[in-house]
């Protein structure tokens, strides 16, 4: 039996593997310093395997928008790798456990631990975003009573949860930590050969499956009307996934786009763009801290925005983290019925083509910036997490108390069917 300590991370789909990633570079880095034996399992990607975690299972493409009818695909696979999980967890018990994002799965696992292992710490690192548009007030009571602390990455996210009673530590956003090893855009068009004259967009369509069927079809044909305008213009699209190349390249054959497909080049896509049209999300961020104007665009079905609005109620006047920032918008989101290819190209023309208009996007993003923190967001996190797990340590050992302790198969089970019904929002 290992004399390590053991943290356990869970986290799913692309994002969440990067920002997982970062985390675990930063846990073994201070570990290493303070000779401390760690050992991190977790629920990720291959970003987070190739940084030092074992893989308990690859989440990074399980995940959905939507109502329950769009997450079903997803709900059988998650339910086998939780029950897979939990298992592992009766038998390898953690010393402290990690949840970030990932909102559905994630409430079901954290609640499962705390009844379980009602002694393990749990940290919640990148609470989902119910704090700008969830509507369930028993699901956010969930999250604060199973959380012992949460790092926050947004400051008005740290408010929100410390009026909720959450202890709280705002850490900054890791992306910060991300783009310092991002190339500049000389270094970036040198390496992926664009002249330094070119014209070169980015199009980023999708981390999930229902992106691609959603967004890609008005992002290509905007970019089609663009190509149109603009013959000299050359698309780039990094892959967020390798299963999206082959539907990608024939949506490029499809539409007769001049574009080319990067995989493992995401920085380097970004960096070298004038502009990027791209979905919402965590590289909405990415794309503002390269100084990279961008078009924000989202669409889910037609039956999920009814429910979205008239049952659960929600109001999302913002939606891209750069304008959650800052709580204006400062870069263009086409939503729904206003993603069409007709506004899309609109609104990218704009950027490309106004000088005025790209100037206050780029003096918008250095508001955005002063707002999202420091450098070191990894280590602060890391530190946070370690201190943590040491403090248990020795409360272990000042009662007398194994210092793995085990919950009851009972106990755990107990909550499994309420647990499962969290599963309809991944």
């Amino acid at each position: 039996m290992t004399n390590d300590y053991r943290i356990f991370i869970s986290t799913g789909e692309v994002s969440g593997d990067l920002q997982g990633s970062l985390l675990v570079e930063a846990l073994h880095r201070q570990s290493r310093d303070r000779n401390l034996p760690l050992e991190i399992v977790a629920l990720g990607g291959d970003r987070m395997a190739a940084s030092g975690a074992r893989l308990l299972a690859n989440t990074a493409s399980i995940g959905s928008v939507g109502t329950v009818w769009e997450a079903i695909p997803f709900v059988l696979p998650t339910l086998k790798i939780q029950s897979q999980t939990k298992q592992y967890l009766q038998q390898h018990p953690p010393d402290l456990v990690v949840l970030i994002d990932y909102a559905g799965p994630n409430l079901a696992l954290g609640s499962y631990i705390r009844r379980t292992f009602p002694q393990v710490p749990i940290v919640y690192f990148i609470a989902p975003q119910m704090w700008v548009w969830w509507s369930n007030r028993g699901e956010i009571d969930r999250l604060v009573k199973m959380t012992d602390r949460l790092l926050a990455i947004f400051p008005a996210e740290a408010s929100y949860f410390e009026r909720l009673g959450v202890s709280v530590t705002w850490v900054g956003h890791p992306l910060l930590d991300r783009v310092q090893t991002a190339p500049s855009r000389e270094v970036a068009r040198a390496k992926l050969g664009i002249a330094p004259e070119a014209l070169s967009v980015a199009l980023i369509p999708a981390s999930r499956h229902q992106e691609l069927k959603y967004l890609l079809p008005a992002m290509f044909q905007a970019a089609k009307a663009i190509q149109a305008k603009l013959p000299q213009v050359h698309f780039w699209i990094p892959l967020s996934l390798e299963i999206y190349r082959q539907p990608i390249a024939q949506a490029i054959k499809d539409y007769g786009l001049q574009a080319t497909i990067l995989s493992g080049q995401t920085l380097e896509a970004i960096a070298a763009a004038d502009l990027a049209i791209t979905k919402s999300g965590t590289v909405n961020l990415e794309i503002a801290l390269l100084d990279v104007p961008q078009v924000v665009i989202y669409r889910v079905s037609q039956f999920t925005a009814w429910i979205a609005r008239n049952l659960l109620k929600i109001n999302l006047p913002l939606i891209s983290p750069p304008n959650l920032v800052v709580d204006r918008p400062i870069v263009p989101e086409l939503l729904q019925d206003r993603a069409t290819p007709e506004n899309i190209t609109q609104q990218a023309l704009e950027l490309l083509l106004n000088p005025t208009r790209r100037q206050q996007v780029l003096t918008d993003y250095q508001q955005m910036r002063s707002l999202l923190g420091e450098t070191g967001v990894g280590d602060r996190a890391a530190t946070e997490i370690l201190q943590m797990l040491l403090a248990r340590s020795r409360e272990s050992v000042r009662a007398g108390l194994e210092t793995r302790p085990y919950g009851s198969r009972e106990e755990g089970d107990k909550g499994d069917k309420e647990d499962k019904r969290e599963l309809g929002e991944l």
